[in-house]
């Protein structure tokens, strides 16, 4: 694994001027597109809560989806570490966020991370696998707010 310094440089355009700007609070869209290099765009809005398109992908969307998809890759790494054949991997997160005064923030998201692995493997070792996953995941380890891990864990049955 390469080690050091790592940027991840992402456009954020905003999309949503509607003639005359900023010019009021609801005078203007909250869409925008991020794009990073030749990777496919991701349409991007607010939260319909603050106006914004709930067909498109929101800031707490993909916080909660990066802290997901960042705990699964180390899971699955450490998984394959250990000889253990993860078959099927599905998260159902939920971040909550707070919005009772200012700023508002983040406070837990919580991954409940499903996983089949092989038959014969060891599913106790696969459990506490997450753990170990969670304690390497960058974006668990860059936020301020707990996020909480309930996994479960099944063996494919012959």
């Amino acid at each position: 694994m390469a080690h050091g310094e790592h940027k991840y440089p992402v456009c954020v355009q905003w999309t949503g001027n509607r003639g005359t700007g900023t010019s009021g609070y609801r005078d203007y869209g909250r869409d925008h597109v991020i794009r990073a290099g030749s990777k496919p765009e991701i349409p991007g809005s607010s939260d319909p809560a603050f106006l914004g398109d709930a067909t498109r992908w929101n800031p707490e969307d993909l916080l909660v989806a990066a802290a997901s998809a960042c705990h699964k890759l180390w899971y699955l790494h450490l998984c394959a570490d250990a000889g253990i054949a993860v078959l099927e991997y599905v998260d159902h997160a939920e971040g909550t966020m707070l919005d009772r005064g200012q700023p508002g923030h983040f406070s837990q998201i919580v991954l409940r991370p499903h996983v089949t692995v092989r038959a014969g493997d060891d599913r106790e070792l696969a459990m506490r696998l997450h753990h170990a996953a969670h304690e390497q995941c960058y974006i668990a380890n860059s936020v301020n707010f707990p996020i909480l891990c309930e996994p479960t864990v099944e063996t494919l049955h012959a």
